[in-house]
């Protein structure tokens, strides 16, 4: 679907194109055709949008953009795509543009926190000493004390903690999964920090890092954030 004289002509015959070469025996969701026509299939970033929301699609299409429709799934594709709509929540059109951009600027905040807290805390309590105030400094070497793991040994094994409770409050009936991921977390941090398993300062910012990936509104940019979080 596009509208016609408002979409560019050039890309709507490169789409009609990349979708006449497809060839697959089954198409059971619109990741399939994604797969297929974006540009690059090594980069973990999306390179095309899906929304299930009739007025994202329409919103689109009035700004010219294309969107691809795929009989069985509630998915639409939507291309082209900025890397700045990833951070743009349907409801955005519906309020002062003043306030809809304070809160992108708060998602797109979320975004770096939500990859760099973890690598930033690492790196100022393993190298950087100087850069963090003497207090603060002497409150987190009382809390590493008992600690009997390297810094980096403590952030990976609460990271893997949480990612493994956010999987299983997804997985989990809905009327529970979410009780569920929020008494683990709270039972198993709590425990973690008592037991000398892990210091309080890796719990908030674990946690910290957690909460700033819900503010953003695609799930698609969630997951590139959490994937460069371990590897950054």
């Amino acid at each position: 679907m596009y509208i016609e004289g408002i979409a560019d002509k050039n890309m709507v015959m490169e789409a009609m194109s990349r979708i006449k070469k497809i060839e697959l025996n089954g198409i059971l969701d619109s990741n399939y055709i994604e797969e297929v026509i974006r540009d690059n299939r090594k980069t973990i970033f999306p390179l095309l949008q899906n929304s299930e929301r009739p007025d994202t699609v329409i919103a689109n299409l009035l700004e010219g953009r294309i969107a691809i429709l795929i009989q069985g799934t509630p998915f639409v594709l939507i291309i082209p795509v900025y890397f700045i709509q990833f951070f743009q929540s349907p409801e955005d059109y519906y309020e002062n543009n003043i306030f809809s951009s304070f809160l992108r600027l708060i998602r797109i905040g979320s975004f770096f926190v939500n990859m760099y807290a973890s690598a930033i805390y690492l790196a100022l309590i393993t190298h950087h000493h100087g850069l963090i105030p003497t207090t603060l400094m002497v409150s987190l070497m009382a809390q590493r004390e008992r600690v009997p793991f390297p810094a980096i040994v403590e952030l990976i094994i609460m990271e893997l903690a949480f990612e493994v409770l956010r999987e299983a409050g997804v997985r989990m009936p809905r009327a529970i999964g979410p009780a569920v991921s929020i008494v683990g977390a709270l039972i198993l941090g709590q425990a973690a920090v008592e037991a000398g398993f892990v210091s309080a300062a890796i719990v908030i910012i674990v946690a910290t890092s957690a909460i700033s990936s819900f503010t953003i509104p695609n799930t698609s940019i969630v997951n590139v954030a959490r994937g460069l979080r371990f590897m950054i």
